[in-house]
C-alpha cells in the first residue's frame, strides 16, 4: 500500500482520535513511504513535548501533552522498529498530562493491565474503556471526556498485547479474566464497559461471563472472525500481537460470540458503521439480536466511526449513563 493510500485509510481514525486535521495533512503529505510514518509521527509528538515544556500554564502544558500522546500512539499504526518506544512515550505523555490536569486521578496497574482512573471520587458508577487490536487508551480520549462529562468515573486501560503492554505481553481471548482483576483493583462492585474494534469482542465476552458488568456498548466490534477473510494487514498485526502465525490463527478461531451473546444480561448497545472496510470484523447485528440489545448502524460510518462522531458518541454515552445510574445524563 502506498503511503498516500495508508494515510487516507487512517484519516478518520486519526482525526477521530483528536489530532488536528490540518496538521495531519501537513505531516502525511510529506511522507515518501509508509516506513516514514512512525518517525514522522514521533517527531510531531516530540514537538508537542517541547511545547509542553515551554507552556505558560499547567493547563496548556497538559493539553500539549495529551496531543503528544495521540501522535505517539498513532506512530505505532504503521510498521515501525521503534513502536514499543513510541507506545511508551504515549503512556508517559498521557500520564504527565492527567497528573497536571486532574490531580485526583490515579494510575492503576495489575497483572495484564494498566490505565488511569479519572473522575470524581464519589462518582456513582465507573466505566472501563477497552481498546482493540492495535489501539490503546490514548486513542479514545474524546470518549473518556464524554463519559466524564456525564458524572461517571472512567478507567481507560491497556490490556495484554495493547498499548504500553504490547511489547511485553500478547493478546488473549479470555479478556474477562483481566477485567475481573481491573474491577477488583478499582474496588467497585459494578461497572460499565465500552469496547472498540476488537475491544468490542472483549467487552461483549466479558459482559457474558463477568456478572459485575452492568452496562455494555461495542463499537465496530467483531461477532465472529474468519482468518481467511481478514485483510492481510489485519492478519499481520494480529500475528505480531499474539506471538506468531499459529497463535494468531488460534486467537481468531476463538473470536466467536454465538454461544456467549445470549448470556449477556446487561443492557447492550452495538454500534457499527456501514462503510467499514474491514471484512469479517464488523458484523454486530447478530450480537445485538441474540443478546436482546440495541443495534445502531450508521450508514456513512467507517471503522470506529471517526467520521460520524455525532451519530453515535452521545447516544452511546447516554446509554451507559442511563443503564448505570438510572437517570438521563
Amino acid at each position: 500500500m502506498s503511503v498516500t493510500d495508508f494515510a487516507a485509510a487512517q484519516w478518520t481514525r486519526a482525526t477521530g482520535a483528536g489530532v488536528d486535521p490540518h496538521e495531519y495533512r501537513r505531516v502525511t503529505d510529506g511522507l515518501a513511504s509508509v516506513t516514514d510514518w512512525g518517525p514522522a509521527f514521533t517527531r510531531t509528538g516530540n514537538a508537542y513535548l517541547r511545547r509542553a515544556e515551554e507552556a505558560g500554564s499547567s493547563v496548556s502544558a497538559g493539553e500539549h501533552l495529551l496531543t503528544a500522546a495521540r501522535w505517539f500512539h498513532l506512530a505505532t499504526l504503521a510498521p515501525y522498529a521503534e513502536a514499543a518506544r513510541a507506545a511508551a512515550a504515549a503512556d508517559r505523555a498521557q500520564g504527565k498530562a492527567i497528573t497536571l490536569l486532574e490531580p485526583g486521578a490515579r494510575e492503576v496497574s495489575g497483572e495484564g493491565f494498566t490505565g488511569w482512573l479519572r473522575g470524581p471520587a464519589d462518582a456513582p458508577a465507573t466505566v472501563v474503556v477497552v481498546p482493540g487490536l492495535d489501539s490503546a487508551k490514548e486513542e479514545f480520549l474524546d470518549l473518556a471526556a464524554a463519559l466524564l462529562a456525564r458524572g461517571l468515573a472512567v478507567f481507560a486501560m491497556d490490556g495484554p498485547g495493547q498499548g504500553a503492554l504490547a511489547a511485553t505481553t500478547t493478546l488473549r481471548p479470555d479478556y474477562e479474566q483481566v477485567v475481573g482483576r481491573v474491577i477488583d483493583a478499582l474496588g467497585v462492585t459494578r461497572i460499565g464497559l465500552v469496547g472498540l474494534s476488537l475491544g468490542g469482542y472483549f467487552a461483549a465476552r466479558t459482559a457474558a461471563l463477568e456478572p459485575r458488568v452492568a452496562a455494555v456498548a461495542t463499537v465496530s466490534g467483531p461477532f465472529r472472525l474468519d482468518w481467511d477473510a481478514l485483510p492481510p494487514p489485519v492478519r499481520d498485526i494480529m500475528t505480531g500481537r499474539t506471538g506468531g502465525p499459529d497463535a494468531a490463527r488460534g486467537f481468531a478461531r476463538q473470536v466467536d460470540l454465538a454461544a456467549l451473546a445470549p448470556r449477556i444480561a446487561a443492557p447492550l448497545l452495538v454500534v457499527d458503521g456501514e462503510q467499514d472496510a474491514i471484512p469479517g470484523v464488523t458484523n454486530g447485528e447478530p450480537l445485538a439480536r441474540l443478546a436482546h440489545g440495541t443495534y445502531l448502524s450508521v450508514r456513512h460510518g467507517d471503522h470506529l466511526l471517526g467520521n460520524a462522531r455525532p451519530d453515535w458518541l452521545p447516544r452511546l454515552c447516554d446509554h451507559i449513563a442511563h443503564a448505570l445510574i438510572g437517570v438521563p445524563a
